[in-house]
């Protein structure tokens, strides 16, 4: 971890200069960038909560002498020293800390590899909820009334996460869902939210090369419209009871285009390890026309891939895709377009929101009662899963433990380890945080 970091972000203090101090300095005991360092921390060792702060980092000798060689000080803030600390922080400095995390690694080409067509870096919007309550949390709750008369009170998120073949999934830019506005009539949204974003993103990243993988919630002329200023590509899912007039006029000039289809077969390597024969048929059209209700006319692609899939123990399943895009689609570049641009949407879900969700990083535990300070929480989450995903793809790891560890949880779990039990002098600690290093990641 120190070294991952430090080779690409410099020291802890480079890393979180944008956030600005708002308490009284006659007053401070923990520097404002050991308490962001701890929360940072506590989501990489994956204690799951506030507490796991107190229970398996403080009162640890070795612990705090590392802590105390970087930061000056003898003890590791408690996780309520956090909570009261994240309170009055701005958001969007927490936000542009993660933001310039991903813009280095892009500016380091650590990510050119991954790039679709050697151009565009692929960019999944999703959202998912966060936190849920039974009672009224605060004013900007959403509410959802259930079918046994029940309301609850729920907090999502909408994030745009950078993906990659080889897994990586970071979070790039995050809008938080909330109603912010009390006297609206209508509630907020994930798709006005998704304007909001992509305005932000549009603003943080000018000149980068974007694919958008989107659902088909998104699949509409203000979407469409919304990529064409902006330039960017996009691919997004058509589900069979969207745009019933977009499927007509595919279905019409698919018959009249019989050499525009191929057939690709290929090997991979499932979830199980068991290796898959998977056929795939694609046919696909341009330029169709598409009227939004604006009255404004799209000129949309549309891929379609009819895929069967036959591992080695005989089972077999037949699955059926369509993306709309607007690239320029040939017997060349389709079935690349796909596998290596469109398919990857679903990694936002399992690399993304499964792994926080369903490990001790615990995504929808309420670390925070305070919104601000639960938002902080919330951004430090995803910059300790960026750093996390850097080390368990990178060479080093590998160097350390030829033989694998197997789960990212057995990682966790070493690094808490060797943060609580390594005894390091302090010279040592600055050397670590201050050392030259060659990191090369897995692409498989």
């Amino acid at each position: 971890m120190l070294a991952q970091s430090s080779i690409f972000w410099g020291k802890w203090t480079a890393l979180f200069a944008g956030v600005s101090d708002p308490r009284n300095p006659n007053l401070i005991f923990y520097p404002l960038v050991s308490l962001l360092f701890t929360g940072t921390l506590l989501f990489v060792c994956r204690l799951g909560s506030r507490r796991g702060v107190k229970d398996k980092l403080r009162d640890n000798g070795p612990s705090q002498v590392k802590f105390a060689a970087w930061f000056g000080v003898e003890h590791i803030p408690h996780g309520d020293t956090l909570n009261y600390g994240y309170q009055r922080l701005k958001v969007e400095e927490v936000q542009e800390v993660v933001c310039r995390s991903v813009e280095t690694l892009i500016r380091k080409k650590v990510l050119y590899r991954f790039r679709l067509l050697g151009v565009y870096f692929l960019v999944a919007i999703d959202g998912t909820g966060v936190l849920t309550f039974r009672e009224r949390h605060c004013p900007q709750c959403l509410t959802k009334k259930m079918h046994n008369g029940d309301t609850i009170y729920y907090h999502p998120v909408l994030e745009a996460k950078l993906v990659t073949s080889n897994g990586f999934a970071f979070s790039i830019m995050t809008e938080f869902i909330e109603n912010s506005d009390l006297s609206a009539d209508k509630q907020d949204c994930e798709l006005k939210a998704f304007y909001r974003l992509a305005k932000r993103l549009k603003k943080r990243f000018p000149h980068l090369p974007i694919c958008l993988l989107l659902d088909g919630l998104y699949a509409g002329g203000p979407t469409f419209q919304l990529c064409a200023d902006y330039d960017w590509k996009y691919f997004i899912v058509l589900c069979e009871d969207d745009l019933p007039n977009l499927h007509r006029s595919f279905a019409v000039a698919i018959a009249q285009l019989p050499n525009q289809c191929k057939q690709v077969e290929r090997h991979e390597v499932n979830t199980q390890q068991r290796t898959e024969h998977i056929k795939q048929e694609y046919c696909w059209a341009e330029d169709l026309l598409y009227m939004d209700s604006q009255d404004r006319t799209h000129r949309l692609g549309l891929i379609e891939c009819q895929e069967s899939r036959t591992d080695t123990q005989g089972q077999s399943k037949a699955i059926h895709y369509k993306w709309i895009t607007n690239f320029s689609l040939t017997t060349y570049n389709v079935d690349r377009l796909a596998n290596q641009g469109a398919r990857l949407r679903w990694k936002i879900e399992n690399e993304g929101f499964n792994i926080q969700k369903n490990s001790e990083l615990n995504l929808e535990h309420p670390y925070s009662q305070d919104p601000i300070a639960r938002k902080v929480f919330y951004l430090l989450l995803q910059l300790a899963c960026i750093i996390f995903q850097l080390m368990l793809h990178g060479s080093l790891l590998q160097q350390a433990f030829p033989d694998r560890l197997r789960t990212a949880k057995n990682l966790a779990f070493r690094l808490l380890e060797a943060w609580r039990n390594l005894i390091l002098s302090p010279e040592e600690m600055l050397a670590l945080s201050g050392g030259s290093y060659q990191i090369r990641f897995d692409t498989s």
